[in-house]
């Protein structure tokens, strides 16, 4: 098993090269923007973070509870620290309370792709909200979007048995890090559960749980604190079925091209053997689509070795140009 802790090194560690994207791509038509999908848990973030290592990049979160500040536990924020320096737009700035629709996602992504572009970067957008994507793409101001902007998108996909697994016991973790505590801070009975932050699974959950909290014995406590989780674990797991299934739908319905990376290996293992199943089976493959795109290649590219992401961007690029 994949170990639980988020703050573990990336497998692709590259220094930020400095290039510019016309460098990938001087006569470009379109602008590039790279999207980073799939369920809850598959590594997402940690993928985000090894390309925008690799490129010249900022990260735009597409995640519609992460966008508020606070709960970062619950909500499972990237930290500082595992950002490691790439910019991140539309995170944890907005109002715990306040609402938040896919076409005020679409907007405010909209003039953070613009603000990457004029720092001549690219722009990654990275998150489980796929609603929230497909307005952007194909829905927002009549489909302007495509006509500015060519799409990649990469979809991080684990089987779902492994990643209900892993998902049970990301919760454990959250809750020995202290979510109970930090959903105790905000907790309100009047609270309306269909708004703002409070619609994050691992709030409404622990709503009985507080309010008998005073009033119980022990026993009966920590029965309800863990009938609370289990609820919690079966939400998430709930989450990820139902994001799958958009992502299927996009893709065979709507005729996205998802460029599919299975990291179920990855969460099989532990240690120093993930981390290479995942550089491996992840962020090398992602690396070279990446690279393809941004260079306007067409023709399929074998995924790289196991040495590529050692390499630097300006040697990569010549090599894949021959």
């Amino acid at each position: 098993m994949m170990p639980l802790c988020k703050q573990m090194q990336p497998a692709v560690h590259i220094p930020p090269c400095g290039l510019k994207l016309n460098t990938f791509n001087p006569r470009r038509q379109k602008d590039k923007v790279v999207i980073v999908m799939g369920a809850t848990g598959t590594g997402k973030s940690r993928l985000s973070i090894d390309l925008a290592t690799l490129f010249p990049a900022e990260i735009i979160n597409s995640d519609k509870i992460q966008v508020y500040e606070g709960l970062d536990i619950v909500t499972n924020k990237i930290t500082k620290e595992e950002q490691r320096g790439v910019p991140h737009h539309l995170l944890g700035i907005l109002n715990p309370n306040a609402d938040f629709t896919a076409p005020n996602f679409s907007d405010m992504s909209s003039l953070a792709i613009d603000t990457i572009l004029g720092h001549d970067r690219l722009p990654i957008i990275v998150g489980g909200s796929n609603s929230f994507i497909e307005h952007l793409v194909d829905d927002y101001d009549h489909c302007s979007f495509r006509s500015k902007f060519d799409c990649c998108f990469l979809w991080v996909d684990v089987s779902m048995p492994v990643l209900h697994s892993y998902v049970s016991k990301r919760v454990d973790e959250m809750v020995r890090n202290g979510m109970v505590d930090e959903v105790r801070k905000i907790f309100d009975p009047n609270a309306d559960y269909g708004q703002g932050i409070r619609r994050a699974i691992g709030v409404p959950e622990f709503d009985n749980y507080f309010r008998n909290e005073p009033f119980v014995d022990p026993k009966t406590r920590s029965r309800l604190l863990q009938e609370a989780i289990n609820e919690i674990k079966d939400n998430n797991c709930k989450l990820a079925c139902r994001q799958l299934g958009k992502i299927h739908r996009l893709r065979n319905r709507k005729g996205w091209r998802l460029h599919r990376l299975d990291a179920t290996e990855v969460y099989r293992k532990r240690g120093k053997e993930a981390d290479q199943a995942w550089k491996r089976l992840v962020a090398g493959p992602s690396a070279a689509i990446v690279y393809r795109f941004l260079c306007n290649f067409t023709a399929d590219f074998p995924a790289p070795s196991s040495n590529l992401p050692s390499i630097r961007a300006p040697a990569m690029v010549a090599a894949i140009s021959h």
